[in-house]
């Protein structure tokens, strides 16, 4: 099970971290990923990192805001976003993958989901 948890009520230009915790299992060989689905949107991807936290990747519209980060040994996964936008406003879910070692970018390519945290940026 995953639990995504950290979001909030924020002004633009704000930071805010969010973090997935596991229960019930090891994450430490899963990629790991972050999605976000704003109103009235399909969900997109928005970061992965690899089972090591050697490997990231980030979509373009938060390359250079958004870092995403893991800790093994607590089972946890964070996202530290700054610079926040208000078209960042979305509920933001962590996903595992345990079908690849890649960094996957697509939805079927996860597993596990956590239920989704809110994150509102205001202008």
């Amino acid at each position: 099970q995953l639990q995504a948890f950290g979001g909030g009520l924020v002004q633009a230009g704000g930071s805010l971290r969010l973090s997935c915790a596991a229960s019930g299992r090891t994450i430490s060989s899963y990629v790991m990923g972050w999605f976000r689905q704003a109103p009235g949107k399909g969900r997109e991807f928005v970061t992965a990192i690899s089972w090591s936290g050697g490997s990231t990747d980030y979509a373009d519209s938060v390359k250079g805001r958004f870092t995403i980060s893991r800790d093994n040994a607590k089972n946890t996964v964070y996202l530290q976003m700054n610079s926040l936008k208000p078209e960042d406003t979305a509920v933001y879910y962590c996903a595992a993958s345990a079908r690849t070692t890649r960094l996957a970018t697509r939805q079927y390519e996860y597993d596990y989901w956590g239920q989704g945290t809110q994150v509102t940026v205001s202008s």
